[in-house]
């Protein structure tokens, strides 16, 4: 069989939906196919899934690209899974067992945006264990230890049936494969795994830590040798035993026994999609990777950067170990409402029926009509540029907290400069002011990034926001870095691909199939005068309302 009879399959779960992709050995994405995945909302702060609608779908979406493709199965040599950092809950028999308030069974999965741990994130960071330094000094409520002291406290019916607990990447695998290996990705960036510490065994290439557990109340994991979360933790890309097994084979329609890789976390994924591209004809051999910053965007967005040494950044998560790129230290960032945010703004405003029946009459998206508008009221208002729109309309995008580097989930949003008027112009400036205000946060972790030892300059982007070209303008404009998109629009399933790739031999490392499988697309250059200097004053102004904020709480906390 010739190189060119030799593809591999990316699958991607995200909030909303699954994704696969075929692709061939070049990167090159030969068909996809998506499907929508169902999700709960119980109370408030509380987001549920269901692991078997996640599996249904994601084979759902197999048979799709298999039967569009028309590539025998037996030519897809590997395949790949990543997905959002969910926690995934099964009993005795490997069934699902409940995670909310209702007490269905069906909803085992504590999606990662869900906030009803804060408490016990709270609680973790009080007593500052010395793990934290791996997560920017401070642990999140969208991280797995919190989400088990909740349910451990909340749901001790779940607790005690419970026989694991999975990343949901990592149940991919094991649904899959049913072999029990964790991701070193997964488990030290979600879990506080230490993967630059021990020996690279057969089993797992870093450690549990048993005072951390010890101090938190989960000290049930340490008795068993940390069974239900890993026990075997391995590289993203290796071969995880003997591949498909025949149930999943025969649910999945490919081949028994195609290899499966080491799963990773769905921006994860989307970094091996996008940092090996190379530009400006340099091999991707000698890239400086400490330049570039993986954006990937969806509901949330994540910053990724990768270093030869390890980078403590108070509010950033990491340094982690292998946790992207092997043998490399990975810092990560991120705004925990971006997609979601924007969306928010749109759809909750009077006018958005409005621009919606537009859109749909032009045959565009919402965000399309926005744009124009934007353009239109440049012109009649005789602006150089269409930033200048929101001179008096600001807005800190703290809708859901906070991830980094304020790594705060309790603030809170604020706009300033409504008027009582709330019509399409209306809300076009408030959308633009959303999205500057987002870029003004990637701003802001790009600062912190640099200020401890990086020197980032260009932003290689994908995901939703990625399709939208006021977003990127703003993104090159405020952050003052050139934008560079890749020539696979779908780095996150190329990424998956990438992990399928290296699990079946193709290539012998994640770095070298990095540089054969990722190819530069456009780039958006960073402008400099009146805009650079707009945005400037914009960005104090970000700054300020966080700081009036914690004013305003000051005030408010006041003894009477």
């Amino acid at each position: 069989m010739t190189i060119t009879d030799k593809y591999f399959v990316g699958c991607d779960v995200g909030s909303t939906s699954v994704r696969a992709g075929l692709f061939d050995p070049n990167g090159k994405m030969i068909t996809s196919a998506t499907h929508p995945i169902q999700t709960w909302r119980p109370e408030t702060n509380f987001v549920q899934q269901s692991s078997e609608d996640i599996w249904r779908a994601c084979c759902q979406c197999f048979a799709s690209i298999l039967s569009d493709s028309g590539i025998p199965k037996n030519q897809v040599h590997g395949i790949g899974f990543d997905a959002t950092c969910s926690l995934v809950v099964l009993g005795e028999g490997d069934k699902p067992l409940s995670v909310g308030p209702d007490d269905s069974d069906e909803q085992n999965i504590i999606v990662w945006m869900d906030h009803r741990a804060i408490r016990e994130a709270q609680e973790i960071n009080e007593r500052n264990h010395p793990v934290l330094q791996y997560v920017g000094g401070t642990i999140s409520p969208e991280m797995q230890t919190p989400k088990l002291l909740w349910l451990k406290r909340n749901k001790p019916e779940t607790w005690k049936k419970a026989r694991k607990f999975f990343d949901l990447s990592d149940y991919l695998v094991y649904r899959a494969t049913g072999q029990d290996v964790r991701s070193v990705c997964t488990t030290t960036c979600k879990w506080t795994y230490l993967g630059h510490e021990g020996n690279n065994s057969e089993d797992s290439i870093g450690r549990w830590d048993d005072s951390f557990f010890r101090e938190t109340g989960l000290e049930e994991f340490i008795s068993t040798g940390y069974a239900q979360i890993g026990e075997k933790i391995r590289q993203v890309g290796e071969a995880v035993g003997n591949g498909l097994n025949k149930k999943s084979a025969d649910e999945t329609g490919f081949e028994e026994h195609t290899s499966v890789g080491v799963a990773m976390i769905d921006a994860h994924a989307g970094g091996l999609g996008l940092l090996g591209m190379a530009a400006d004809g340099s091999k991707a051999g000698a890239i400086d990777f400490e330049r570039r910053l993986a954006l990937i965007g969806g509901t949330s967005s994540c910053h990724m950067v990768v270093s030869g040494e390890p980078r403590y950044v108070k509010g950033v998560w990491g340094p982690y170990y292998s946790a992207m790129i092997p043998d490399m230290w990975l810092n990560e960032g991120g705004q925990s409402a971006t997609g979601a945010l924007i969306d928010h703004v749109i759809f909750s405003s009077s006018a958005a029926s409005e621009v919606s029946q537009i859109a749909e009459k032009e045959n565009k998206s919402v965000y399309q009509v926005l744009n124009s508008r934007l353009v239109e009221l440049t012109k009649e208002q005789n602006l150089e540029y269409y930033g200048e729109l929101t001179r008096r309309f600001h807005v800190l995008p703290y809708f859901h907290g906070n991830r980094s580097p304020r790594a705060n989930p309790n603030l809170k949003g604020g706009v300033s400069g409504f008027r009582l008027s709330s019509g399409i112009d209306d809300l076009a400036v408030y959308y633009l002011a959303t999205v500057q205000a987002i870029a003004y946060g990637t701003r802001h972790i790009i600062d912190e990034l640099n200020n401890n030892g990086y020197a980032i300059d260009t932003i290689m982007a994908t995901g939703g926001g990625t399709k939208n070209e006021i977003f990127l303008q703003e993104h090159a404009h405020i952050t003052g870095c050139h934008i560079m998109l890749p020539e696979e629009q779908e780095a996150v399933l190329l990424g998956s691909a990438i992990l399928g790739a290296v699990s079946s031999g193709m290539y012998p490392s994640i770095q070298k199939a990095m540089e054969k499988m990722n190819r530069a697309g456009k780039v958006i250059p960073p402008v400099s005068g009146p805009p650079a200097v707009y945005h400037q004053k914009k960005y104090e102004i970000f700054h300020k309302m966080y700081q009036d904020q914690k004013s305003y709480d000051t005030i408010m906390n006041k003894d009477n």
